[in-house]
């Protein structure tokens, strides 16, 4: 699969560091932010690249020349004027006559792309947008999927939102060829807006979701972030081809105040110091996983749809405070039959209703998890034997005493004391 970056952009947000120049030629650590990008693409087996250059471009083409000295093989072209993020592949249309990654240039990244493409190929899509949650949501376009990764919405950030899930495109895309048909005459296109959004309607736009590291730095704060980042071993540490660790947690008593069958929204109420927690946890090198028992599903309460919108709002209120959930894994069944508005093909004997190990056991085998360097976080007997039974590390919250279980767990008053003494 050939490689397409755009490296062409002049930087106005971050001249007052970089005037002279192009903003993917800034150097952190010695090397290159291109050249970072360029490594991890030719770690993974993808070495046909073409650079799309146009502010200062020719400082590009001297330094990486035709990549044989960096091990892979590149061809430029060269905006004579800017075509916006998307118009230089109204040129490229004989040399992309494949499924091909589109990325931009200016970010740190360390990711598996192998993996996002055999996703690419499972789904047989047309576009394949990198999503992941941010620390901005609020101010981000946010990318709405369904439950099968299919993108039903693109929310740009102008635009009104309620409650949302915390999911923002990357940069990162594969496309096929008869996207670039899209682009009916030469000009300035936006990637986005013009070519992607209206792709939407035709149903096969999908989003592989991933909480490995992308961050653009765009601006000197976000340019030391990614510095510091670099330099403490986050970024590669994010890398799914790595062991990850999580941080597991339930969701009612342990994220937001417990207060029976929730089935609104609106009766979501975080626990005090539940999203400075989660930030902090963020900032680790720990993943947020939340493996939550829905029954209200099987019972009939709620549909799924209600479901993700009470799961959105927590989204949303930690989302205003720069925290996020990487991944939600959600159990809908409840064994015991015989109620009214019940929905019996969800009262079922699972695998996956804590106490049994089920969801965890799928987030372990999904996100590449070393369980004996993660925690299981509830405020239940049933959420810490199943963190037992996961060979994670079980963690109770709350003030009932638990005494009649035969291995060890470790107790805390809520998330924030559990944090604050065991997460660097």
């Amino acid at each position: 699969m050939k490689v397409v970056i755009m490296a062409g952009g002049k930087g106005t947000r971050i001249a007052s560091i970089a005037n002279d120049i192009p903003k993917p030629m800034i150097s952190i650590n010695g090397k290159t932010i291109l050249e970072y990008e360029i490594q991890n693409l030719k770690d993974q087996g993808y070495h046909e690249i073409i650079l799309v250059v146009g502010h200062l471009g020719h400082i590009i083409q001297d330094y990486f020349k035709d990549g044989s000295k960096f091990g892979v093989n590149i061809k430029y072209f060269k905006e004579e004027t800017p075509l916006g993020t998307a118009g230089a592949l109204y040129y490229l249309k004989d040399e992309l006559t494949e499924d091909f990654f589109l990325l931009n240039g200016d970010a740190v990244m360390d990711i598996d792309f192998n993996r996002m493409e055999k996703y690419h190929r499972e789904k047989n899509a047309s576009v394949t947008l990198f999503t992941h949650p941010n620390n901005h949501p609020y101010d981000s376009a946010l990318i709405v999927t369904d439950n099968f990764g299919k993108v039903i919405k693109w929310i740009h950030k102008e635009e009104k939102r309620e409650l949302y899930k915390n999911r923002v495109n990357a940069g990162i895309h594969i496309l096929s060829p008869r996207v670039i048909a899209e682009i009916k005459h030469p000009g300035k296109w936006d990637l986005d807006r013009d070519i992607l959004k209206p792709l939407v309607d035709n149903g096969d736009v999908y989003a592989y979701d991933s909480p490995e590291y992308v961050k653009d730095m765009g601006t000197p704060e976000r340019l030391n972030e990614v510095t510091l980042d670099l330099a403490n071993g986050k970024v590669t540490a994010k890398c799914l081809r790595k062991e990850q660790k999580a941080i597991f947690l339930d969701r009612d008593g342990t994220i937001n105040k417990y207060k029976g069958f929730i089935t609104k929204p609106d009766q979501i109420e975080l626990i005090d110091g539940v999203a400075e927690a989660i930030k902090h946890i963020n900032s680790s090198n720990y993943l947020v996983i939340v493996i939550s028992n829905q029954p209200v599903i099987a019972r009939g309460d709620c549909t799924f749809e209600e479901l993700n919108s009470i799961n959105n709002m927590i989204e949303t209120q930690l989302g205003n405070y720069g925290a996020y959930v990487d991944s939600w894994f959600i159990c809908p069944h409840h064994p015991d039959k015989g109620f009214e508005g019940e929905r019996i093909e969800y009262k079922i004997k699972c695998n996956c209703r804590k106490p049994k190990p089920g969801l965890i056991l799928d987030a372990i085998d999904k996100f590449n998890i070393l369980p004996e360097e993660s925690y299981m976080i509830g405020d239940s007997k049933s959420d810490i034997i199943a963190g037992y039974k996961a060979k994670c590390n079980p963690i109770y919250i709350g003030d009932n005493k638990i005494d009649d279980l035969d291995f060890k767990f470790e107790t805390y008053a809520n998330l924030k004391e559990f944090v604050e003494k065991k997460i660097n």
